[in-house]
């Protein structure tokens, strides 16, 4: 009688701390309804399926700023091309105009001065032919050829002024540049090549040629061209 009361306590004791354990245990996670209100902490199972890209956070912001101002900076060059290039051509384009305008001013009036040369060989002539002595002449006469040497005179200094200068080019060498030959002249005292004689006066308009000076160039013999050599 006395074991199975010993017993019956004992089996009494073991369940009471079976339950004591019981509750010390915690229950699993999943069956607790109130662990879904507590605050995610780092070492929890939630976050732990989600993958979290922390360069692409950090520099994702950085790299589009990067792309920006590299296509600014682009976009600027061919700007600053486009300008260089303008006003590389703006450049251009006024020398080249200073270039026309001093060439139309230097040179504008070439056709007149071209037709003019004619009068001015005229005149020349008309000059070269009055008598030197102008005593024995009518005062009329005298006159006449008094008003064509003025005129010849202004005339000359006109032309030069514009530019415009007689070639006259007797004793030098002769330059195909500035002569045209329309003879030869054989001589025995100057060597090969020299103008011996102006048919025609040539005429230039500052360094453009408005009329070749037709002349005669000496043709020298075989013993002259041997003694100045």
């Amino acid at each position: 009688m006395t074991d199975k009361k010993f017993t019956d306590k004992q089996t009494s004791i073991d369940e009471s701390d079976d339950n004591e354990a019981a509750m010390d245990t915690p229950p699993p996670h999943d069956v607790n309804v109130l662990d879904q209100d507590k605050p995610v902490g780092n070492d929890c199972d939630f976050n732990s399926d989600i993958p979290i890209e922390k360069d692409s956070l950090e520099f994702e912001k950085p790299f589009e700023q990067q792309d920006f101002l590299a296509e600014m900076t682009a976009e600027r060059d061919k700007l600053k091309d486009q300008l260089l290039r303008a006003m590389a051509d703006t450049e251009n384009m006024r020398r080249r105009s200073e270039r026309e305008s001093a060439n139309v001013r230097k040179y504008g009036h070439t056709p007149f001065a071209r037709d003019l040369v004619g009068a001015i060989d005229n005149l020349s002539r008309a000059v070269e032919s009055a008598p030197s002595n102008s005593d024995v002449l009518d005062e009329t006469i005298k006159s006449i050829i008094t008003g064509i040497q003025l005129s010849w005179t202004e005339l000359q200094s006109v032309i030069e002024k514009h530019g415009i200068k007689r070639v006259d080019p007797l004793g030098e060498k002769f330059d195909y540049n500035y002569h045209q030959a329309m003879f030869e002249v054989p001589t025995e005292d100057h060597v090969s090549g020299v103008v011996l004689e102006v048919v025609q006066h040539g005429y230039v308009l500052h360094d453009r040629l408005l009329r070749p000076a037709m002349v005669g160039v000496s043709k020298a013999s075989d013993a002259t061209s041997n003694k100045h050599d």
